[in-house]
């Protein structure tokens, strides 16, 4: 049985350090992430929407619940068991043109 040469060795040792893996490092602290809602909201929320990752929108002050679908992952507005979306601040009406 022949022994591996010191070149061999090297090339083993390059080999398996290529396949570690290094830790992710953790992404940075998101300022609109809810880390607790409050019970009013938690009162007021419809059913089916996970409310595992919810941030509030800087563009309108809404309540968004991040969703995982089957392709992507994005953010949608978290809503009330009647269907009104949950804000912090009163909405502007929209103006629809014609």
């Amino acid at each position: 049985m022949k022994a591996f040469s010191p070149l061999s060795k090297s090339a083993v040792f390059l080999f398996v350090a290529a396949c570690a893996t290094v830790p992710a490092e953790k992404p940075p602290a998101d300022p609109g992430l809810v880390e607790e809602l409050p019970e009013e909201i938690l009162a007021i929320v419809g059913p089916n929407q996970d409310l595992s990752v919810v941030r509030i929108m800087p563009e309108d002050g809404c309540y968004w619940y991040q969703w995982t679908g089957p392709v992507e992952t994005t953010f949608l507005p978290l809503h009330t068991k009647d269907g009104r979306r949950i804000c912090t601040r009163e909405q502007a009406p929209r103006i629809v043109a014609e």
